[in-house]
């Protein structure tokens, strides 16, 4: 019990094959095409640059149909990714059907992208290039709020726009 308690910790990285296929045995599955960091993460071996990039396409609104198409993408061999098959699903998502906008990351987006985000002010997204650009990416969303000095209210409407 205390290791299917463990596993369903978003947090908690798997540390061998041993234990993604204990978790798959409990029920843990990662739906691939709404992963996030911290999902990718989990996952023996895979590096916090793979997890971005990954990340960084499900952003961009790309879809993986297969393992192979993840293999493809970290440029790694099929083999590496197979022992993670047991938990990863592929659900399709049309994206005129969505209910939830896309998610922006503030650290890679552009001044024209985050201008068009709802309830950001032209004078903000500037800030936000700027401020990125000078001190560097935000690490949350409460590190955003401190740096640029958003109220409560400013930062309750980014809550489900902003992705770090």
């Amino acid at each position: 019990m205390l290791q299917k308690t463990r596993f369903l910790d978003p947090h908690y990285r798997f540390r061998s094959l041993g234990e993604v296929q204990r978790a798959a045995a409990v029920g843990i599955r990662i739906d691939v095409n709404k992963a996030s960091m911290d999902d990718w993460l989990r996952l023996p071996g895979i590096s916090i640059h793979q997890a971005r990039l990954l990340n960084q396409l499900l952003e961009q609104g790309i879809q993986f149909c297969c393992i192979e198409d993840i293999a493809a993408v970290l440029n790694v061999p099929l083999s590496r990714l197979l022992p993670f098959a047991v938990l990863l699903q592929f659900c399709y998502y049309d994206p005129q059907e969505l209910d939830a906008p896309r998610r922006v990351n503030p650290n890679l987006a552009s001044y024209e992208t985050l201008a068009a985000i709802p309830g950001m002010s032209n004078v903000l997204a500037r800030n936000i290039v700027r401020d990125r650009i000078t001190h560097g990416p935000f690490q949350n969303l409460a590190e955003f709020q401190r740096r640029l000095n958003l109220n409560a209210e400013q930062t309750q409407s980014f809550l489900n726009t902003l992705s770090f």
